[in-house]
């Protein structure tokens, strides 16, 4: 006697899997920028759902808790399953008072800081926004690292470029800006970054300003047929925009910098996150 297929199996015969809808909140008593930020790391893990984000930062008092709640319930009624629930909370009484709701609460800080204080044999501070105190060095320097970037972003300024712990090159469009302005946040990095123009492929080297800082300089590429995607979405129709030119520019900026020996990285298919830990990791091999 024949079983019928399950469900998944029907989809997957048909060749066509009908995207799961899910909501997910963020629920914390400081910023919530902890939970996010973790809480989408996990789910970048899964294909196939879409994830509808709603977020509760400042869940410090019982009355904002039972606001959060009732939203939970609400969307638990509207959705026909229960929500996900991405928490960082240390009040054990208002984390009790959402639990209440019919959802998957995964609490971050209880997932990690309980094992630590076990192993530590240290109690915890339990205290709100911890992680995102603006009062010590790593603050202070990662301001000054974001004031570096935006000072010296596309080539605007080669002052002071001695004091840069990278300097990013590649044709325009690529995502130097971003890349830099990432490094600058996430890593407290000072980076520069300089778009390779008309006439340095006239010229077919490396502008002059970044050639003496070698050691620091780093290179980014991408296919030319998202160059040509982005470019044309700036200036549409135009020769910048060409896919001629950006086969061009593309082949002569990767040529310059293996003349060079200067390591580049592909953003054709790689996040700025990605980019980014690579050029730290490069970084740490040089030093």
């Amino acid at each position: 006697m024949n079983t019928p297929p399950k469900k998944s199996a029907l989809h997957a015969q048909s060749g066509k899997m009908k995207p799961i809808n899910r909501t997910i909140f963020f629920v914390s008593d400081g910023t919530g920028i902890t939970a996010e930020i973790l809480g989408k790391g996990l789910l970048s893990q899964f294909d196939g759902i879409n994830f509808r984000q709603i977020r509760f930062p400042f869940v410090d008092d019982p009355e904002k808790a039972a606001d959060c709640l009732s939203r939970i319930r609400e969307i638990r009624e509207q959705d026909g399953i229960r929500p996900l629930v991405v928490m960082t909370m240390m009040n054990p009484e208002i984390s009790a008072m959402l639990r209440q709701g019919d959802a998957l609460f995964l609490d971050l800080f209880e997932v990690f800081i309980a094992p630590l204080e076990k192993e530590l044999g240290v109690r915890s501070a339990h205290t709100v926004g911890r992680s995102h105190g603006q009062a010590g060095h790593e603050y202070i320097n990662r301001i000054a690292a974001m004031n570096f970037a935006i000072a010296h972003d596309d080539g605007v300024s080669d002052a002071d470029l001695k004091n840069a712990d990278v300097i990013l090159v590649g044709v325009s469009r690529c995502g130097k800006t971003p890349t830099s302005l990432y490094l600058s946040m996430q890593f407290g990095l000072r980076a520069a970054n300089y778009p390779l123009i008309p006439e340095d492929f006239e010229r077919d080297r490396l502008p002059d300003t970044v050639l003496p800082f070698r050691d620091k300089l780093f290179g980014l590429t991408i296919a030319p047929e998202q160059l040509h995607k982005i470019r044309q979405e700036r200036r549409p129709d135009s020769k910048y925009a060409a896919l001629d030119t950006c086969r061009q520019e593309v082949a002569a900026a990767e040529r310059m910098m293996r003349r060079e020996g200067i390591e580049w990285f592909d953003m054709t298919s790689r996040s700025i996150e990605e980019i980014a830990v690579q050029i730290i990791q490069a970084i740490n091999k040089k030093e």
